[in-house]
């Protein structure tokens, strides 16, 4: 079986990759999502071990200790993190794996798995990053400042990443995302077990005229 891929799917909030990965990971298949481990409070609506693994700030430490991390960062006044053991299990199934992750998760990732394939997703502007925070309805002015400020220190590491997308038209982007995962998935490393099969009958075959 082909080992599966890992991609890194990073943007500023407010650019819309929690909506993309969703569309993928129902598009795509042998596609999944990795849910994140973090100590930040549960909101409404969330899902335990679908949206997150949501866990205590000492816990969530230990397992720093332990090395279980594939990555983990602080971010805003939470900690995230990737569990290793959970990744490696899917790739190893042959099960292609994202990671939401911010620039400095992505940093940790492609130091571990240089093989990885990191995507940036860019808002079309400025000013529509700021108008899809503010249109959620769920933030305070000084809160989107803040998220406005992070944001731009999230772009400015957008050199970092093999793949840059801009989502202004949503279905735009999530084909040219599509177009990454499925172009790797032709790679001849991944194909040739596949396609072993076929390979030995077409140059066996192929002899005959040959000779």
């Amino acid at each position: 079986m082909n080992k599966g891929k890992l991609y890194i799917i990073s943007a500023p909030s407010g650019a819309g990759k929690t909506s993309l990965v969703k569309q993928l990971i129902t598009d795509v298949e042998r596609l999944i999502v990795s849910v994140s481990h973090t100590t930040r409070k549960m909101r409404k609506g969330e899902v335990e071990g679908m949206d997150y693994i949501f866990t205590t700030v000492d816990n969530f430490k230990q397992e720093i200790e332990n090395a279980s991390f594939l990555e983990h960062a602080q971010v805003f006044d939470n900690y995230y993190g990737t569990a290793k053991k959970s990744v490696e299990i899917s790739l190893d199934k042959g099960i292609d794996v994202i990671l939401e992750i911010d620039w400095q998760g992505a940093q940790q990732v492609r130091k571990m798995l240089p093989s990885c394939v990191s995507i940036f997703i860019l808002p079309p502007s400025i000013d529509v990053l700021q108008q899809r925070l503010e249109g959620r309805g769920q933030d305070s002015k000084e809160t989107i400042r803040r998220r406005m400020r992070d944001a731009v220190e999230e772009m400015s590491h957008y050199n970092e990443f093999d793949y840059l997308i801009v989502n202004d038209n949503f279905k735009q982007a999530l084909s040219e995302i599509k177009c990454i995962i499925f172009s790797h998935r032709l790679e001849k490393n991944r194909q040739l077990k596949t396609l072993a099969p076929l390979l030995d009958k077409l140059i066996i075959s192929g002899e005959s005229f040959a000779g």
